[in-house]
């Protein structure tokens, strides 16, 4: 089984759009690794957030995706085009299930000269049986000049 581990440049952007409050977005220019393995890619970087760090693996597909984030944050976030998917989110006070609704995933992948890409998904947070509000996550990724 090869491994390739490729080291890219990211910029995630994020918008939440809470069932009730007003619309929040993000955005953040990070540094990963891009792995193909198996035939499947994954995307690995690190966030700091409050002064936590989160390491964060994507899972990038068009018809199954997975993130999983773990120290400062730990989740399981998994997402399907085709049926709601069950994860769960790590408290405080211990982990609570969420259910993903997705509604578009896309990874659209290049690597004729160097590594690029975007992966996108749109899918509602639903937590004890309610939305708490829609989601978009898009990751653009590319491979530094050599």
């Amino acid at each position: 089984m090869s491994v390739v581990e490729t080291e890219v440049k990211i910029k995630l952007n994020s918008t939440i759009l809470p069932t009730d409050g007003e619309s929040e977005h993000y955005e953040m220019w990070l540094s990963g690794t891009f792995i193909k393995k198996s035939g499947k890619t994954y995307l690995r970087y690190v966030e700091e957030l409050e002064e936590k760090k989160i390491r964060t693996t994507v899972k990038m597909d068009d018809k199954q995706a997975l993130i999983l984030r773990s120290g400062g944050v730990k989740m399981r976030l998994p997402f399907n085009a085709n049926q709601d998917e069950r994860g769960h989110y790590d408290t405080h006070f211990g982990t609570l299930p969420i259910i993903t609704r997705t509604h578009r995933l896309v990874h659209d992948y290049h690597e004729e000269s160097l590594i690029s890409g975007t992966f996108n998904v749109q899918y509602d947070l639903i937590i004890s049986g309610q939305s708490v509000g829609t989601y978009t996550l898009e990751i653009q990724y590319s491979e530094g000049q050599k």
